[in-house]
């Protein structure tokens, strides 16, 4: 019996080597092993990555929580060379034997693996210090929007990883100087407002710090926290951030100030070594087509004149003047009763009637669908210390382990900024049935590979978020023609982007001169203005992402209706567009054809039966 179960053992250890060895280095046997390497490897380099997603939180296997992600040149050129790796081995797979589902799963990750290669002549050509995203409010905004603070190990680990700003930073900073060698230089604009974000962010005491007010709410609600370990914890990270997070901080400043010496006021990446293969690059990567600069552009165009139009019959039944669009909405945006008053009060107000907007999303989008997200949404107000920069609202994924709810953020900066006929688009927008819905329904899809429930497609992502807006202005989810004209100028802003991010990019423009555009055709004010087009700035090619998914959704849905005609049913049309996670738009394109035909060929089945 003993020399039996040591045989036994050494078939299974024989077994597990065979297995693992290919599984952790080469080919594995199965394509689904390599989804899976693909994926963990991806999030063990990355552990923002798993707080994000929250499954693993406090368990045996949170291994992550202590930790930043990795933010050296090193660990940059690492990640290229696994993806150019990983492709080759997902490409040598036969693919004959598999079904459609497996094909598919396999086409999503070749296309985003491809991405990745295409992408590496150009993986320094970004800027990690940016007013939008930088990694200056990007770490204390993952400090206080993502990492939990439920259990006292938590508080321990917020502590740590608040310890390790330094390295990151550093490494940020290392990345800078590779980026200055190979002439790539933010605008003036970007490290003027850095410079002034972080110059605010560290000017307090270190117990005044948004990093340590948030601990010490966060903590106190801990029931198993101690008050004198709370203390002790604390008085650690106050320690922190006075003796490793200011001075890293003061590094990256001086860094930046550097930076400013060589910095010029030329915005569009042209000016960047190989410039224009960049942007087209930048363009396929978020649109996932092959639509060059000047059609998208054209496309811009014809789409601003279209929704000029539709806004000018709303206005003229109100009895307004049509003849500027710019200056008659202009007008309406400086009429008092748009508008909530400045202060907390108006910001309190501000977020019940977000929260009432998105209930009565909730309750309407029934007629609309029969596949609905568990996961809850709030909302939240945009951190202080980033809104000045921040876009008026953002959506942030819930936690996969189901400890954190999505997230809908808006802006507060000032209250009276927001005009109330523009609310309800941009909730639909960023929750219900936008973001929120499409997010959360893909990470709870069963019976597809981990990557698929996450993994990014801009165009598929913001087209369906511009979508959610369209679906809610034809089925009356607006109660007023202003609303209506709220959801219209949203639109409008979205075809400018087309026109702006080409223009800036590809066509050379200077930043005012897209803010003159803006605020011509859109009549949106110009503190909005200047935020988006400088967003454009640092992220190009993600602008035109949100046009270019609507309008093949929606003429996805025209082909559905056309071809099936009177068997057209709407729920089922959106139930196999979110039903596959994101996808690139020609795969997009391809799972909705191949329901269509199901369709059919069902529907022919009834008639003879």
């Amino acid at each position: 019996m003993k020399r039996f179960l040591a045989g036994l053992a050494a078939v299974v250890a024989i077994a597990a080597v065979v297995f693992l060895v290919p599984t952790i280095w080469f080919k594995p046997w199965s394509i689904d092993h390599l989804y899976a390497r693909v994926f963990l490897r991806y999030a063990l380099r990355h552990p923002e990555l798993l707080t994000q997603l929250g499954m693993l939180d406090g368990t045996p296997l949170d291994h992550y929580s202590d930790k930043l992600d990795d933010y050296s040149v090193a660990a940059q050129e690492a990640d290229s060379r696994f993806a150019e790796r990983q492709l080759a081995i997902l490409r040598s797979y036969d693919r004959s034997h598999m079904d459609a589902h497996q094909r598919l799963s396999c086409q999503v990750l070749e296309w985003f693996l491809a991405d990745q290669v295409e992408g590496r002549p150009f993986r320094f050509h970004d800027y990690p210090v940016n007013q939008l995203f930088g990694v200056q409010s990007g770490l204390p905004d993952f400090m206080i929007n993502q990492h939990p603070l439920k259990r006292p190990g938590d508080a321990e680990h917020y502590v740590q990883r608040v310890g390790r700003f330094g390295v990151a930073i550093d490494q940020v900073i290392e990345g800078l100087r590779l980026r200055e060698r190979q002439q790539v230089i933010p605008p003036r604009f970007v490290l003027d407002e850095v410079l002034a974000e972080m110059r605010g962010f560290t000017r307090k005491p270190a117990t005044e710090n948004p990093l340590y007010a948030h601990f010490a709410t966060g903590a106190a609600a801990i029931a198993m926290l101690d008050s004198t370990r709370r203390v002790a914890l604390a008085g650690r990270l106050a320690g922190e951030i006075e003796h490793t997070v200011y001075p890293a901080y003061g590094r990256l400043i001086a860094a930046c100030v550097h930076l400013r010496t060589l910095a010029t006021d030329d915005d569009g990446v042209w000016k960047l070594p190989q410039g224009d293969a960049f942007y087209a690059h930048c363009l396929k990567s978020r649109t996932t087509t092959d639509l060059s600069a000047d059609t998208l552009h054209a496309v811009g165009l014809g789409e601003v004149d279209r929704i000029q139009a539709e806004m000018k019959a709303i206005l003229a039944a109100q009895g307004y003047p049509t003849g500027d669009l710019a200056a008659t909405m202009n007008r309406i945006h400086a009429e008092p009763r748009f508008h909530y008053p400045s202060g907390d009060s108006a910001r309190s107000r501000l977020l019940a009637d977000y929260r009432h907007i998105i209930d009565d999303a909730d309750r309407r989008v029934g007629a609309l669908f029969d596949l609905r997200p568990r996961a809850g949404v709030e909302v939240r107000r945009v951190p202080a210390f980033k809104e000045a920069t921040a876009p008026g609202g953002y959506y942030n994924a819930p936690a996969m382990g189901g400890g954190r709810p999505g997230t809908f953020f808006a802006n507060l900066r000032d209250p009276a900024e927001t005009a109330t006929y523009t609310m309800r688009t941009l909730a639909y927008h960023e929750a219900i049935p936008g973001h929120h819905f499409q997010i959360s329904i893909a990470q709870e899809l069963k019976g597809v590979p981990f990557f698929r429930k996450i993994i990014p497609f801009t165009a598929y992502v913001e087209g369906w978020g511009l979508y959610a807006e369209h679906l809610a202005l034809e089925h009356g989810f607006h109660p007023t023609p202003y609303d209506s004209l709220g959801a219209l100028q949203s639109e409008l802003f979205r075809a400018v982007r087309l026109v702006v991010d080409t223009g800036i990019h590809h066509d050379r423009w200077t930043r005012q001169q897209a803010i003159d555009y803006m605020i011509a055709q859109t009549g949106m004010p110009k503190a909005s203005v200047v935020t988006e087009v400088e967003r454009y700035i640092v992220s190009p090619g993600q602008a035109c992402a949100y046009k270019v998914g609507e309008l093949e959704i929606l003429a996805l849905r025209q082909r559905a209706m056309d071809r099936l005609g009177p068997r057209f049913d709407l729920k089922k049309f959106h139930d196999v567009v979110l039903s596959n996670g994101a996808l690139p738009l020609a795969l997009l394109d391809q799972v909705v054809d191949a329901w269509i035909d199901d369709e059919r060929r069902a529907a022919d089945v009834r008639a003879r039966g």
